[in-house]
């Protein structure tokens, strides 16, 4: 068997066109990710068993495993879907994928998403050419979905071809006589067997050959079944690698899940395999341990028992597995988790005031996310390192996409909670909550022209004398103040909220404005800056004024439901 540099070029380029094609596929759901399809993917989700569910059934359909985990490390990374509820689709897929095992084994054929990728393209390529948003997005969908799949199509045929040459693995033989030590080696060989070839499916059918040919035992191939479980984790992890800290997580969720399974397999593995092949031989087959033609079936019960009961035991600690993968994948501090809807993404609750009980606890999560973008722009006013401040404007403008879409989101949740019957506290809390969403959103969008601003000012290479940034330093302190009594008033019960605190702060913002406004003039009438500077000076501190109008306002409209 020859491997050329060459074949190596195709290998990586293969990742590439994969990872490229994910990039697309992700981008593009981000910008489709309406109200449709976030209740769509909630519904199947809404619970880790019906997340089980919806897993086993993508990934019987299209008969990949690897296809569903990528679909729904797109999905987290869209934010259409919470690592929770990842979680239960990819056990679901687990299951899933024993149905090709079964398909192999006893029919002898797989179908090949591949096949689908040159229709998927033609109809996706005019789309991109629309000139309506939705439809655009939607051919992106479709050309980074067929790109992920011919990439990982290529990448299975640019590794050196075992599967062709299956007398490589001869030498394994070998080492079939150390006992447990035999076990735990071949469940590491499929580990890495499925990794290069990238199909757990393939491993499997080397598998069938490799007991066929008589050079490994039924327990030695179920061994290697196990270390399939393993390898093909990789698929979604790669994906990831051009994805969100959440995405990432849901990937490496998967690899926990399948390790954690391989664990507690290996100490019940020797009666395991004894009990898969008293089930065969009660049943008037032969038994696999003997008859070399009964391995398929064996193999096939034993993955799909191992999977089932895994899964079935599993699913009672999917809060675990999640802590397990944050504590693996934390969060950086230099990184910040993009935020999405957290409390109403599974639609109304069975009464309309405890759906506004979820909303308000939206807006409190909403709050507290346009909060963290004022600090963002602060940050902006002291970064040197362009990289960072790039990193960190690119973020801004990310929250400000997102703070546009959460308000719509929400805005259409309170008017369908507004169809039920509600008391008539349950009535002034809902109008008084279609202001909140306003507001806090109308903060996010000053927020983003605070760095904008910033922006202007680095692009013109404007730098305040030291004097006139403490004053701004000032102002910011005032807007901070009036942000975090916003948020302390949010989460107070209404009848709680006393605006005292709230209006001082908001007349020290209005009388500093003013000294400030004052000020500017008399300092562009003696020079003490140019007039660019001036005006960016101004609209600083301005923008930081009328944010704390639309803090005030929300306090005002908590008020305003006694």
């Amino acid at each position: 068997m020859n491997y050329s540099f060459f074949d190596f070029l195709k290998l990586v380029g293969s990742l590439g066109m994969f990872l490229y094609g994910m990039k697309i596929m992700g981008e593009a759901l981000q910008r489709l990710s309406g109200d449709k399809m976030r209740s769509i993917l909630s519904a199947m989700t809404a619970n880790r068993f019906l997340g089980v569910f919806t897993g086993f059934l993508v990934t019987a359909i299209i008969q990949s495993s690897s296809a569903t985990t990528v679909m729904v490390v797109s999905f987290v990374n869209a934010g259409l879907i919470s690592l929770v509820e990842s979680i239960g689709v990819i056990m679901g897929a687990n299951i899933g994928t024993t149905v090709t095992g079964w398909m192999i084994s006893l029919l002898g054929f797989k179908v090949s998403i591949s096949d689908y990728v040159l229709p998927l393209l033609g109809i996706g390529l005019p789309l991109v050419f629309s000139k309506v948003t939705r439809r655009r997005s939607l051919g992106e969908i479709m050309i980074g979905f067929a790109l992920l799949f011919l990439g990982l199509d290529y990448l299975k045929a640019s590794v050196p071809d075992i599967n062709s040459n299956p007398e490589i693995l001869e030498f394994l033989k070998n080492y079939t006589q150390w006992g447990y030590g035999s076990i735990i080696l071949f469940m590491f060989f499929g580990t890495l067997l499925t990794i290069v070839i990238q199909s757990s499916s393939a491993t499997m059918a080397l598998t069938f050959v490799m007991c066929n040919q008589g050079w490994i035992s039924f327990e030695l191939a179920a061994a290697m079944v196990l270390g399939e479980n393993i390898g093909t984790t990789i698929t979604a992890n790669l994906a990831a690698t051009v994805a969100n800290l959440s995405a990432k997580r849901a990937a490496m969720a998967h690899l926990v899940f399948n390790l954690i399974g391989v664990i507690w397999m290996l100490i019940v593995f020797k009666p395991f395999v004894g009990m898969v092949d008293n089930i065969i031989t009660t049943n008037n087959g032969a038994s696999p341990m003997v008859e070399m033609t009964a391995v398929p079936i064996a193999l096939s019960m034993f993955h799909t028992l191992f999977n089932v009961i895994n899964t079935f035991v599993m699913v009672w600690f999917v809060p675990q597995i999640k802590t397990i993968v944050v504590k693996i994948l934390p969060q950086k501090e230099s990184e910040e988790e993009e935020f999405h809807l957290k409390y109403i993404t599974t639609g109304l609750l069975s009464t309309p005031e405890l759906s506004l009980l979820q909303a308000r606890k939206e807006l409190q999560y909403y709050a507290k996310h346009s909060i963290k973008m004022f600090s963002f722009v602060e940050r902006l006013m002291d970064e040197s390192s362009d990289k960072k401040f790039n990193k960190l404007y690119a973020k801004v403008q990310k929250y400000e996409d997102v703070s546009d879409e959460v308000e719509v989101v929400i805005a259409n949740y309170l008017s369908e909670v507004a169809q039920g019957k509600l008391s008539d506290f349950g009535r002034h809390r809902l109008r008084a909550m279609l202001k909140l969403v306003s507001d806090i959103e109308s903060i996010g969008d000053c927020n983003y022209n605070l760095a904008r601003t910033v922006n202007r000012m680095r692009e013109s290479k404007i730098v305040f004398p030291d004097k006139i940034r403490a004053k701004l330093d000032l102002m910011f302190r005032f807007v901070e103040k009036a942000l975090e009594e916003m948020k302390a008033n949010l989460e107070k019960d209404e009848k709680q909220v006393i605006l005292a605190k709230a209006k001082e702060i908001e007349d020290e913002i209005n009388n500093y404005r003013t000294q400030l406004r004052s000020e500017h003039l008399e300092n562009l009438r003696k020079g003490v800056y140019n007039y660019e500077t001036g005006i960016v000076f101004a609209d600083l501190f301005c923008e930081c004024e009328k944010l704390g109008d639309y803090a005030i306002n929300v306090s005002e409209a908590l008020v305003e439901v006694k």
